[in-house]
């Protein structure tokens, strides 16, 4: 086994990847210093990314700590069905593509909450953005910050707060450049996540086929389907051990296309990248990304399946834990430690811009949400372009500043991995994507429906999470919308919980819009949508129909 110690090549090859980022970063901001639409240019890099940039950043930003190391320790947990996540992800970012962005391009929609005051009212729009500002800083922004110093920290000998402090500053470099330079500095931070992660998912499974007396990726990858056959099923059954997380086919026409499509279609910090581009470029990004999202379970679970067999045959030691104290969430930095020196470099790099970059671009949309549906509606609605990016400016630093110093005090670490941090996800996302949906293709819904889906959506998740402390839900069992956890007690799993949510909230904003319909005048309000919008071109076509085609074989080949 190789020693975990963190060597000067390491921390060379470390090193040469933080200059070239930080250098590349200010050439991009030196270079493309514009002196029109100052605060769009810097928010959302209007008209300055090109279609790999937008599909790279939206990568960056999407791949974290908690994918790293959550969705590796439930490769470990229950195996390649974690990867649902990914791979609906990629299809879910065609639906974007297609139907979405041409209704944010057509109406000029820059932020969320814009596009809400548009379609219903400004209480609805204010709410929102206040919504997501608390739920960036508090929840996202520590939990990214605070997870990934732990990772790079456990790999490198730092501790937290140093590497908290190292990880914050070197994202507020980034965003202080504003999104050109967000976008541009993604393209090599993927290039280091995804080599880096090819490198360890490569070493992995060589260091199980050597194990077995053999070696190559391929002896080692046949020896995981061989040895852990269960790891490789994608689609659960219901006497599987973690049917609540992943509850069979529901994973895929279910609560998992509503929590993807919330994730990559409603929200600022993804779909940020793609709202300063013309449709066409924006949408070969989104492809792009798509594409991108295919590499995922390669890069992030597959190492986690690895150290499963590793561990089983013992060959990780104590490292994972001992019995009941195996924590899956150490797979992925456990791994990290039996790389030789040098590659250990490369993958710390691979972490630390995964962390960066998911960090950066959480706070350049914080700031946008702020100056744009915050600070410029409630303070000073003339202010000048200039002075809204120095208010984006001062945002992102103190934003990174309460990260910093709340991140310890949230118990992040003791919370779970990444199936905690979907589920609680999922307490919004019914609720939010209803009140998106309904806006673009259904135009009597009014404002207060909004307001229903976004507190009825959240209170609904709420009493199904807590419903079977309450009653017995075994009659829901036969048509396997209920199974027992680990005490017995039938629960409805938490991605069906979303589905049902979500078909409640659309009934009630259809019953509210429908007995009290807006005035006239206000009925005209809303957003332009007609059909010819959503025509692609034979080229994204062609596209999305390969990695359609790469999803029903891969669902087909291990269902």
């Amino acid at each position: 086994m190789q020693s975990s110690t963190f060597s000067s090549l390491d921390t060379f090859v470390f090193f040469v990847y933080f200059i070239i980022v930080a250098g590349y970063g200010f050439w991009v901001y030196k270079r493309k210093q514009r002196s029109a639409s100052a605060s769009h240019d810097y928010f959302l890099a209007e008209g300055s990314l090109t279609w790999w940039a937008i599909g790279a950043s939206m990568i960056a930003s999407n791949i974290s700590a908690e994918q790293f190391i959550g969705m590796s320790g439930s490769g470990f947990k229950m195996g390649m069905a974690i990867a649902v996540y990914e791979l609906m992800g990629a299809f879910t970012l065609i639906l974007v593509a297609v139907f979405f962005m041409p209704i944010y391009r057509r109406n000029r929609i820059y932020t969320m909450p814009q596009f809400l005051e548009q379609r219903y009212d400004s209480t609805v729009a204010t709410v929102m953005a206040l919504f997501w500002l608390s739920l960036y800083v508090i929840v996202n922004l520590t939990s990214i910050l605070y997870l990934g110093a732990l990772a790079i920290g456990a790999i490198a000998g730092i501790d937290v707060w140093t590497c908290m402090v190292f990880l914050a500053v070197f994202a507020v470099i980034i965003t202080l450049g504003g999104m050109k330079v967000i976008g541009y500095t993604d393209v090599i931070q993927v290039l280091c996540l995804v080599l880096g992660g090819l490198v360890t998912t490569w070493l992995a499974l060589d260091l199980v086929a050597q194990n077995n007396g053999g070696g190559g990726v391929m002896a080692g990858f046949n020896h995981l389907l061989g040895v852990a056959p269960d790891h490789f099923d994608m689609v659960l059954t219901r006497d599987n051990p973690n049917y609540l997380d992943l509850p069979g086919v529901s994973i895929l026409i279910g609560g998992m296309l509503i929590v993807n499509l919330n994730y990559w279609g409603c929200n600022q910090y993804i779909i940020q990248r793609a709202l300063g581009a013309d449709l066409h470029t924006a949408r070969k990004g989104i492809l792009f990304a798509a594409g991108l999202k295919l590499l995922m379970p390669v890069i992030v679970v597959l190492p986690g399946i690895a150290a499963f067999v590793l561990h089983q045959q013992g060959v990780l030691g104590a490292s994972m834990g001992v019995g009941a104290d195996v924590n899956p969430d150490r797979a992925y930095p456990v791994l990290l430690t039996l790389l030789p020196t040098g590659l250990k470099g490369i993958a710390f790099a691979a972490l630390t811009a995964a962390v960066v970059a998911s960090l950066a671009g959480k706070a350049n949309s914080i700031a946008t949400i702020y100056t744009f549906d915050i600070h410029k509606k409630a303070f000073n609605k003339g202010i000048s372009e200039q002075r809204m990016v120095w208010i984006g400016r001062v945002t992102v630093v103190v934003a990174m500043l309460l990260a910093v110093l709340i991140a310890p005090f949230m118990g992040i670490d003791k919370k779970g991995g990444f199936q905690y941090i979907q589920e609680y996800t999922g307490f919004v996302s019914p609720g939010i994507l209803a009140m998106f949906l309904m806006g673009f293709f259904w135009r009597p819904a009014t404002a207060s429906a909004a307001m229903f889906a976004t507190v009825g959506g959240f209170l609904g998740s709420i009493i199904l999470k807590f419903l079977p402390g309450l009653m017995d839900l075994a009659f829901l069992a036969p048509i396997g919308f209920a199974v027992p956890n680990s005490a017995g007690v039938y629960e409805i799993p938490f991605v069906d919980r979303m589905a049902i949510v979500f078909v409640v909230v659309i009934i009630g904003m259809v019953i509210i819009s429908k007995l009290w319909p807006k005035a006239g005048l206000e009925q005209s309000k809303g957003v332009e949508v007609e059909a010819s919008m959503f025509k692609v071109q034979p080229g994204f076509a062609f596209g999305a129909t390969v990695i359609c085609i790469a999803l029903i074989a891969i669902y087909s080949a291990w269902w």
